[in-house]
């Protein structure tokens, strides 16, 4: 037995309520295809079939294209059961942890003050047990990563543990600092918004 489901343009959690509803009309073993439009709704999918002891996999067809395949024991479909996470319709969180510096100070009040805390921040970073995923500068966190700034040593050591140091490059050009970045690489807002956009945790000082 074997059936195609269209699930394109479903809001979740319909596409994981319309496969519970094709896994239980099955009356013998068989291979069940769902296609959806997200990533959110193939792994809400994964986690049904997986759920209910079914061998699932999945594919991209396209951009915004993909199909779910699970295979369908005849069995275990009646009565399949749906775990709570399936039906979140939050998207999955990828990026790890993002760190966004978007000052060379830390909090309000006395600039001194303020950069003292900032560089003690950084250097705490390079003391947890995981390193972050990504560190974020800009406007006045440029200058954390350029020529003369006392934290260049402390965000070469993130970046030695796999961390993504990223500076804007507006805010480098604004601040005539392009020549001098130490660490890392120039960014843009693109990548600025993706990182922050897919980050599983952001922190900010």
């Amino acid at each position: 037995m074997e059936r195609t489901i269209d699930c394109m343009g479903m809001a979740c959690p319909l596409p994981v309520i319309n496969a519970k509803k094709a896994i239980e009309a099955f009356t013998e073993d068989g291979t069940l295809h769902i296609r959806v439009d997200n990533e959110t709704a193939v792994q809400n999918l994964i986690r049904l079939g997986e759920h209910n002891g079914f061998v699932v996999a999945s594919a991209q067809n396209g951009d915004n294209a993909y199909t779910v395949t699970m295979a369908v024991v005849a069995g275990q479909a009646k009565g399949a059961q749906v775990p709570a996470e399936a039906l979140s319709c939050a998207a999955p969180a990828k990026g790890g942890k993002v760190v966004v510096l978007s000052a060379d100070t830390m909090g309000s009040g006395d600039e001194k003050l303020g950069k003292k805390l900032m560089k003690a921040f950084i250097f705490a970073l390079t003391n947890q047990d995981e390193a972050p995923d990504k560190v974020i500068c800009y406007n006045t966190g440029a200058f954390l990563t350029t020529r003369d700034a006392d934290t260049v040593k402390d965000l070469k050591t993130l970046e030695a543990a796999g961390t993504t140091v990223m500076t804007c490059g507006t805010c480098l050009d604004f601040y005539g600092l392009k020549a001098e970045l130490q660490v890392g690489i120039v960014s843009n807002m693109y990548d600025i918004v993706e990182a922050q956009m897919s980050a599983a945790q952001i922190i900010r000082p």
